[in-house]
């Protein structure tokens, strides 16, 4: 039985013989986690609190890859009444904390030796000042294709090796009456796509020099006008009811044999378990060609809001350290389609994407290849962030050519810094 269960039961149980049913404490939790998949993930840490007394409040913002529970996030947070546990990203962690918004772990962390097991690269974002301000439950890498096996099977297609048998293959399957490409019209999808086109184009040197260091030559040079027109290629296979869809959905394009492709972050793999689908069997995983030895990634990580109340204080570093336990680390992971945020934990419950992800992570982060995702919130601020979204967005809806995109893309980000 996997310990989460046996400590849950038995937590539960002991509830039960004190005369309670009621949880003792409570945290409310502020979340964008709403798909099947991610709510199914989210369970596994509603039930292991509930075993620890620990009620939860939901609060879900969907949409917007976060953006949207962002929003919410300042207008509860101006009105004097923040959640206490809130699911944040990147960059935005750093901008709270640097408020003096957010509670102090760095007791829990130190109890729990949580700087020996967590990469230096979350580490940057689950600290502020040398202070840790959130724990972090995962790491997501996002340069991922997803492919539907039948369809291959079906067209006699392999796994390709370069940018020109992409290209080669959607348009193969588009020609046998599939979608080549799905894909949700919103501004994070085009820009999650555009982030591993990017790094496929011009590798880890340009991908600092563009995302993080905002080389204005980088951010208008020629590899940059050729990431746009690459963006410009993979258009052609979108199909025409892709604006406003939900990334889940275009998910389950290819969960249903509709479509071929995605490129989407792995938390896509939790649809496709979710479908009772199988890795390595119903669908596939490959990175985005051209960016393979590099990882782009972003890390789901839980900050805690300064409050006053005792009760609500320990419930949030119950919250906390539940989340940075091996055994959920490895529950959570393995639903959720993403790999551990500790090093220490073995992948030997991990799907064979799951382990393919766990050891790439561990290459790219040895080679120099591990980079926060600049769409995910990883590589800058989130006024850089927003300012690269409308720029790509606007090209991606035709807009802009290649070359006047890049130009814009300097202009944006000068004006956002």
């Amino acid at each position: 039985m996997n310990k989460i269960v046996k400590r849950t039961l038995m937590a539960s149980t002991c509830v039960f013989i004190a005369g309670s049913a009621v949880a003792e404490s409570e945290v409310e939790v502020l979340h964008w986690w709403t798909s099947g998949g991610e709510a199914a993930a989210l369970n596994v840490l509603k039930e292991d609190l509930s075993g620890q007394g620990v009620g939860w409040t939901d609060m879900p913002v969907a949409g917007g890859g976060g953006s949207d529970a962002m929003t919410v996030l300042r207008a509860r947070v101006t009105a004097g009444d923040p959640p206490t546990a809130v699911q944040m990203l990147g960059f935005a962690i750093q901008d709270w904390a640097g408020e003096g918004a957010l509670a102090d772990l760095n007791k829990l962390a130190e109890d729990q030796n949580w700087d020996e097991v967590v990469p230096a690269a979350l580490q940057g974002f689950s600290k502020h000042d040398g202070n840790w301000v959130a724990a972090p439950v995962n790491v997501h890498s996002t340069n991922w294709v997803w492919a539907n096996t039948a369809i291959m099977a079906e067209l006699g297609l392999e796994q390709p090796a370069d940018w020109d048998g992409f290209v080669a293959a959607m348009q193969t399957a588009q020609d046998a009456g599939y979608v080549g490409l799905a894909h949700g019209g919103q501004a994070w999808q085009d820009a999650t796509i555009f982030d591993s086109i990017a790094m496929g184009v011009g590798g880890p040197k340009f991908y600092q020099a563009a995302f993080i260091d905002l080389d204005p030559d980088a951010l208008g040079g020629d590899q940059m006008i050729e990431a746009f027109k690459r963006m410009e290629t993979l258009r052609g296979f979108v199909d025409d009811n892709f604006s406003g869809r939900d990334w889940n959905l275009a998910s389950a394009m290819v969960a249903n044999e509709e479509a071929l492709f995605q490129i989407m972050g792995d938390w896509a793999k939790g649809e496709f378990i979710n479908a009772g689908q199988t890795a390595g069997e119903e669908f596939q995983c490959f990175r985005v060609p051209g960016s393979e030895g590099t990882v782009t990634f972003n890390s789901d990580q839980f900050a805690m809001f300064s409050v006053t109340d005792t009760t609500a204080q320990d419930a949030q570093m119950t919250m906390a350290s539940s989340v940075m336990s091996p055994e959920f680390q490895v529950a959570f992971n393995t639903v959720k389609g993403s790999v551990p945020a500790r090093t220490d934990i073995s992948d030997a419950e991990f799907d064979a994407c799951g382990q393919l992800g766990m050891a790439q992570l561990a290459e790219a982060a040895a080679n120099g290849g591990l980079f926060g995702s600049m769409a995910h919130g990883h590589a800058n601020n989130p006024s850089v962030q927003n300012a690269m979204y409308d720029v790509i967005t606007a090209h991606f809806n035709g807009e802009y050519d290649a070359e006047t995109a890049a130009s814009e893309m300097v202009t944006a980000v000068e004006l956002a810094q």
